[in-house]
């Protein structure tokens, strides 16, 4: 593994103030704590009993943030083989000795579109943060209801404004630099 440079804090939840390496990659920017603190507070501080996709997992913060915040399980997938090994290193880290069926993180290293067309697991909340000006928010979009619950959150991150995802409608939203990031739900009828 490649000596990671930086580090970055988990701010809630049982690993709260827990610092996780990070392995630079091309296009990786870990969401800032203030982003983090704001999607966390509009989920709830708490998500007890919730399935997490972290799609685009990178640092794997966002996935991190949920486990500690006590998702019931929380799955991440990363494509890059050194940002992967990274990824496992602090997984294994933040989970220390827990018995193998009490672990809530599960990593796959792939491709996000493949994963999503061929996993069979149901997701409450995932997290879309794609490289930016991939087209990769388009094209994971029309394969995320296949995986979402009904009643599931969308939370993406995107160097432009959206107004809908994967018919989920945009009900919070927040912009810190160059960053727009978004909550969104199926509306009601």
């Amino acid at each position: 593994m490649v000596s990671p440079t930086r580090k970055i804090r988990i701010i809630g939840g049982t690993w709260r103030s827990r610092q996780i390496e990070l392995t630079p990659a091309p296009g990786m920017r870990p969401t800032p704590d203030r982003v983090r603190e704001t999607l966390f507070n509009w989920l709830g501080q708490r998500l007890d009993d919730l399935a997490c996709l972290d799609l685009f997992a990178g640092s794997g913060i966002l996935g991190f943030e949920a486990a500690s915040r006590s998702a019931a399980t929380v799955t991440l997938i990363e494509r890059e083989p050194r940002v992967f090994a990274t990824l496992q290193h602090n997984a294994a880290l933040l989970e220390g000795k827990t018995e193998k069926s009490a672990r809530k993180l599960e990593l796959y290293r792939g491709d996000a579109v493949e994963f999503l067309g061929s996993t069979a697991k149901k997701f409450d909340v995932i997290f879309v943060d794609p490289p930016y000006r991939q087209g990769w928010i388009e094209r994971v979009a029309p394969l995320l209801d296949r995986v979402l619950e009904p009643d599931g959150w969308i939370y993406a991150e995107a160097e432009t404004p959206l107004t809908d995802l994967a018919g989920r409608q945009t009900l919070k939203q927040g912009r810190a630099g160059q960053v727009h990031f978004h909550l969104m739900r199926r509306m009601q009828a």
